[in-house]
């Protein structure tokens, strides 16, 4: 009976089965992988509210969302230009966002969440917003210093994306039945994906034990301190904990981040020299 030929594992996987995230074992590639999280935050979130455009309950918050969302995309781009320059393999912030497939994003899963409804997109722009400004705050002292300026700049912009998330809560939690049951519903929906933001795996910790990355663990307090005033004041109950869902940071993802980046990557892999 005749065998099969043996497979040729690429370098680090393990054959088991199961997914190999890229190794990251070289400081370079520790540091690598951890810019590739920061700068993937903000690109698939900035994707994400990119959609509100001409779709916005007012011309006032279309221009909000978009600005938001610009905003993002300037942060992703600083971020992912400086993951290139650390891998030295030519690739800049463009070819990584608009070249990687889906298993090598490295985003939370709260960021690739549908928008669903407005109240949706609130919620789950105050939950992360609210724990971008806390981790930016912190990178601002990093010993790295593109990310330390990247993230001097970026926690002005960020503390204008949580006060227009925690008005639009407490408006719509504290407003009508209906607009307060779909504001419910959006922090319910959302919740389950909170913890993940405060994960910290052996590439987060050796980056924080160098003064470099910040300790997630030390702004959960703080975190759940600002989101309680905000459910307080809307008038809405702070959802009961949760399974957490994990495994962003290594590159498992749900099955809505594959659909967002046919959209985003659609026109530079169709027509990959094209230059405008």
């Amino acid at each position: 009976m005749a065998s099969l030929p043996p497979i040729d594992l690429p370098p680090g996987a393990t054959g088991a089965g199961s997914f190999d995230a890229p190794t990251t074992e070289t400081d370079g590639g520790i540091l690598f992988d951890y810019l590739l999280r920061l700068g993937d935050d903000s690109l698939i979130l900035g994707q994400r509210l990119s959609a509100w455009t001409g779709h916005a309950p007012s011309v006032e918050v279309d221009l909000s969302l978009a600005n938001i969302a610009l905003d993002l995309v300037g942060q992703a781009t600083h971020f992912l230009n400086h993951a290139g320059e650390i891998e030295g393999r030519g690739r800049d912030g463009d070819s990584l966002a608009f070249g990687r497939d889906v298993l090598d994003f490295r985003n939370c899963w709260l960021v690739e969440q549908p928008n669903g409804d407005f109240a949706q997109t609130m919620a789950r722009q105050l939950l992360f917003s609210t724990w971008q400004k806390a981790l930016f705050d912190a990178l601002t002292q990093s010993a790295e210093p593109t990310i330390a300026a990247v993230a001097e700049k970026a926690v002005k912009e960020v503390s204008y994306h949580q006060e227009l998330a925690a008005e639009w809560v407490i408006r719509l939690g504290d407003g009508t039945e209906e607009s307060r049951r779909r504001m419910q519903d959006g922090i319910d929906w959302m919740w389950r994906f909170v913890p993940e933001l405060f994960e910290m795996d052996d590439a987060a910790t050796f980056l924080a034990d160098r003064g470099i990355g910040a300790d997630l663990g030390a702004l959960r307090l703080d975190y759940d301190r600002r989101i309680d005033a905000v459910l307080t004041e809307a008038t809405l109950t702070r959802p009961r904990d949760q399974r957490p869902i994990l495994g962003g940071r290594r590159g498992h993802h749900s099955e809505h981040l594959g659909h967002l980046l046919c959209t985003m990557q659609f026109l530079p892999r169709t027509y990959p020299d094209a230059t405008w």
